[in-house]
């Protein structure tokens, strides 16, 4: 197992660094603070996405400053980090399956408290989208294996869209994702009952407002986000947890 995922690890990295030669990238700073009832802390995320013509690549990293939510005394650093990279091969972008697309993707991270342990995912990504490229849709089935976790079903599903000038409001943006995937894992009640749960699901949509644009600096946006999950990480249940922030377009 660890020489498949050293292999996998390596051909994402030869992927990543070969196929996204002088192509532009969309990198983005998101600074959140969530209200959340069990958060109440910032995150910083950095984001890229860069499309070429054999495909694209995506990531985002995820620092949370909760530090002194996991040890006493203050908050210095970020209490957790998590990362998510994939990329999409696109051999035949001018052929009738040009939306489809081949995906490869890990997950991990780690906090203070615990680590978060690392998943592999393969599959299919289809591309959907208006004339003008302002509004798209990606879905993504993908076979899901995560290490030292077991699942009746090793799969997840996924849709990622983004809309903008929502309404025709020119920077007004409607982005975000769901996912939906089994896992066997403990959750916990508000009474501190455990109780085991076999699948997951989570969806975080955001809207932003280009507020930059008024005063010559279109780089800058204000927006939220809302985390609608059930049974995700060791919360049981549905949990809302809203966030504002603000975000940097580089």
């Amino acid at each position: 197992m660890k020489v498949f995922q050293k292999a996998t690890m390596a051909f994402m990295l030869l992927a990543v660094l070969f196929c996204s030669q002088k192509a532009h990238a969309q990198v983005n700073a998101q600074l959140f603070h969530d209200f959340g009832s069990d958060r109440k802390f910032e995150t910083l995320t950095i984001e890229m996405f860069k499309q070429d013509k054999w495909g694209n690549t995506y990531f985002f990293i995820d620092h949370d400053f909760n530090y002194d939510q996991h040890q006493e005394g203050p908050n210095l650093a970020p209490g957790g980090s998590y990362l998510e990279i994939a990329r999409c091969l696109n051999f035949w972008q001018q052929s009738g399956l040009k939306n489809f697309s081949l995906q490869v993707e890990y997950n991990g991270g780690i906090t203070r408290s615990y680590p978060i342990n690392n998943a592999w995912l393969f599959g299919v990504d289809y591309f959907i989208y208006s004339k003008d490229y302002k509004n798209t849709l990606n879905l993504k089935a993908l076979y899901k294996t995560i290490r030292k976790k077991t699942s009746d079903v090793p799969m997840q599903l996924t849709a990622v869209w983004a809309m903008n000038d929502l309404f025709g409001i020119k920077g007004l943006k409607f982005n975000g994702f769901a996912d939906f995937w089994w896992e066997d894992h403990t959750c916990f009640k508000s009474n501190g009952e455990a109780a085991d749960r076999s699948t997951i699901f989570i969806t975080e949509p955001q809207v932003w407002y280009n507020v930059g644009q008024h005063v010559g600096v279109d780089n800058l946006s204000l927006g939220t986000e809302i985390e609608l999950s059930n049974n995700f990480g060791s919360t049981y249940g549905f949990k809302c947890r809203p966030c504002l922030g603000v975000k940097w377009d580089f």
